[in-house]
């Protein structure tokens, strides 16, 4: 019989979006036990805080079972290591992610031969979507219904209300009118 095998799908999903759970849905179906690691990664100053991404996390991917949300902040094949998992999962969405995601691959394979990186693509209708975009849409006023769950784009909504930074856009974006 052989062993169950366990997945890292890490990232910093701020804030988790469609493309995001498609992905963790198809790694459920090929893996045992999937787990969402959370980064904190101060370096990017997410958006919102670890401790909110993981609640929101949560709350769109509540209807998988054989899921786990954790937050980490360590090296990433350190935490993999630690958690028993065999397999990092990476999403591509288009040709450009590949040579970023080749070198993190490679990295990780150099700091540690047993974790293999496996690479799926989402759905074609959510291959656009990022977070930084959707973050960017929020915060002009657009409509990102469409990209992620009700309970993020009130998340977004609220962070924006308390931040009520100036709404200026940037190149090729225009602010969209109510």
């Amino acid at each position: 019989m052989k062993s169950p095998c366990t997945a890292l799908y890490p990232g910093t999903f701020d804030p988790i979006t469609h493309g995001h759970t498609d992905l963790v849905s198809r790694a459920a179906r090929v893996f045992d036990h999937v787990i969402v690691a959370i980064a904190e990664s101060p370096h990017k100053t997410p958006f919102f805080s670890l401790e909110k991404r993981i609640e929101l996390a949560a709350s769109q991917l509540s209807d998988l079972d054989n899921i786990e949300i954790v937050g980490f902040s360590n090296l990433l094949v350190d935490f993999v290591q630690e958690k028993g998992a065999r397999v990092i999962v990476r999403g591509l969405r288009a040709v450009s992610d590949f040579e970023y995601e080749f070198q993190l691959a490679s990295m990780n394979r150099n700091l540690c031969e047993e974790v293999e990186t496996m690479f799926l693509t989402p759905d074609e209708r959510y291959g656009f979507i990022s977070s930084t975009l959707v973050r960017e849409v929020a915060r002009l006023g657009g409509d990102v219904a469409q990209f992620v769950g009700p309970e993020i784009e009130q998340a977004l909504q609220e962070q924006f209300r308390l931040t009520d930074g100036p709404n200026i856009a940037p190149v090729g974006i225009e602010p969209h009118s109510k």
